[in-house]
């Protein structure tokens, strides 16, 4: 199993299977309006303008997990992100991200990388590899630019668009 062998529901409600996304390194972050941390969707925002064009897809999954901090409907979600963030990058429906009901990939992510990289709050964020293999897990106060974390995207990014 990798993470082409998952989907999700666009957040308006197309398919949005990670196959898509085969040869390009994919950040799949739970996202969520009403948290100390909601501007880092600004960060993932630089992230997707910065690196989208060199092969990088940012995918955003509202979840109410956490302190029941996503409360809204996807419609309001959706427009809570573009007014205040801008958001152009692929969003999900409202999903579990821990628990038995988790969505597929976060079960199998947590199955794959153990439970010290299970999502402990919002904005947990998973890092994909081009092959769909997962390559690595960030914490809630990782913030999108940091440099730990552009480092391992650059890393991941096809060799004519890394940095020079």
């Amino acid at each position: 199993m990798n993470a082409y062998d998952y989907s999700f529901a666009s957040i308006d409600g197309d398919p949005l299977p990670l196959s898509k996304f085969k040869g390009k390194p994919v950040l799949v972050v739970n996202t969520a309006s009403k948290c100390g941390l909601t501007p880092q969707y600004a960060g993932l925002e630089s992230l997707e303008k910065t690196y989208g064009p060199k092969g990088l897809v940012v995918i955003g999954v509202p979840s109410n997990d956490f302190g029941g901090q996503e409360p809204g409907t996807e419609a309001e979600i959706k427009t809570f992100c573009d007014t205040k963030f801008g958001v152009s990058f692929p969003m999900t429906r409202k999903e579990k991200v821990v628990g038995s009901s988790a969505h597929p990939f976060y079960k199998w992510a947590a199955e794959t990388l153990g439970a010290g990289n299970v999502p402990k709050w919002n904005f947990h964020k998973y890092l994909v590899n081009a092959d769909g293999t997962l390559a690595a897990a960030f914490g809630s106060r990782t913030e999108p630019m940091a440099g730990e974390l552009t480092a391992a995207i650059e890393a991941r990014l096809p060799p004519a668009s890394k940095p020079r």
